[in-house]
């Protein structure tokens, strides 16, 4: 893999540290960052790379120093998980424009991709998320996509925003989204035609209190993206201070960790990045502590990821033959994780939820066989 550091600030957020700032087992004693001449990309499971542009939410917004304020909450947590390899790239160099940015990120993204690294991105303003697609599209692939967000940011506009970057990913050509998932969207902030256009895509749109109501059922979901990307706007406000223009309503800081672990847990997951976040407006650091701890999660799910069986390894799994509306399937559950697969008509498995299970049971279509049966057509 190519030098990636000429992309990154020439000083990391570790080196101001005075020695002795944190204990043996704490993530900031033992961090590996870009800016050491010994550091080596290869070792690394998880490479985290920061990312302050913020000139697409506002052209004149100066670089924000988000990134480095929530490694300052990361770097006290307590590192459970050593066998998970983390690296800390450091933050992406600001452009003369925000193009210039992006175009950096880009690349990096790109590269960290084509090396089989999962990328944990801290924003930004949440148009990043189009990079981490970008990252996907140059080298190739097509990809299932996730976003948690209390909007769906598809205006119309001549320029790239925070506001738009969705109508660029969706639509633009030649595009790579097979699949694209929306979780946590706040119905009176959406207009109704948006969810009607879309939904005639096929992609799949979660309401906030669907997805409270029946947190599990994002996991498979999540199992199934290949990226995530999580707004903070889409927390409620008396969970993350920071969302000044955001919603009283709005995942629970809980809510918001588990989703990430969900993610962590995917093994076909690459890329999450988390946006939205101006540490200028957080009270009490309170939003920088639920992003290292949501950050804790993920590398808690990353775990789960290594444990898991391949579906071939038969053993593994438990067999259940269910029938419903003449529909004779099987559903798996692993031994090692309790997690659920069902099988298609195309002999296909796909991610499920216990809840996919019970429904079928009952001799009811679950949604989700009704929506992979419609996407196959």
């Amino acid at each position: 893999m190519q030098d990636l550091r000429p992309f990154f600030a020439a000083r990391h957020y570790l080196e101001d540290q005075e020695q002795g700032t944190y204990e043996p087992l704490q993530w900031g004693a033992n961090m590996p960052y870009a800016t050491r001449d010994n550091f080596d990309w290869e070792e690394a499971d998880i490479v985290i790379v920061g990312c302050g542009e913020m000139r697409g939410e506002d052209r004149e917004s100066e670089y924000s120093q988000g990134p480095d304020a929530i490694r300052e909450q990361l770097y006290q947590l307590y590192n459970w998980h050593p066998e998970v390899k983390i690296a800390d790239a450091g933050n992406i160099r600001q452009g003369a424009t925000v193009d210039d940015t992006r175009a950096a990120l880009r690349t990096v993204l790109e590269e960290l991709e084509s090396a089989g690294k999962v990328v944990m991105l801290l924003g930004g303003s949440n148009d990043l998320a189009l990079q981490q697609y970008e990252a996907f599209k140059k080298v190739g692939k097509v990809i299932n996509a996730s976003g948690a967000d209390m909007l769906i940011d598809l205006d119309e506009t001549e320029e790239l925003t925070s506001r738009s970057y969705l109508m660029e990913m969706l639509t633009g050509q030649p595009n790579f989204i097979r699949h694209y998932n929306h979780i946590g969207f706040q119905s009176y902030y959406v207009h109704p035609r948006m969810l009607e256009t879309l939904d005639k895509l096929r992609f799949d749109l979660f309401r906030l209190g669907r997805v409270r109501e029946h947190m599990e059922d994002m996991e498979p979901v999540l199992r199934t993206s290949d990226m995530f990307s999580f707004d903070v706007s889409a927390v409620r406000y008396s969970d993350a201070p920071v969302n000044t223009n955001g919603s009283p309503n709005g995942f629970t800081g809980d809510e918001a960790c588990l989703l990430a672990r969900y993610a962590g847990m995917s093994a076909q997951l690459s890329s999450f990045g988390i946006f939205g976040f101006e540490p200028r407006k957080d009270k009490y650091r309170m939003t920088a502590k639920l992003i290292s701890q949501m950050i804790w999660y993920f590398i808690d799910g990353c775990l789960i990821r290594k444990k898991e069986a391949k579906l071939t390894d038969h053993e593994e799994f438990v067999e259940f033959h269910v029938t419903f509306t003449s529909n004779d399937t099987i559903f798996l559950k692993s031994k090692r994780t309790n997690r659920w697969w069902m099988k298609l008509p195309n002999n296909m498995y796909v991610p499920c939820s216990y809840n996919d299970y019970i429904l079928a049971s009952s001799n009811e279509i679950p949604e989700r066989w009704l929506r992979e049966q419609e996407r196959l057509l």
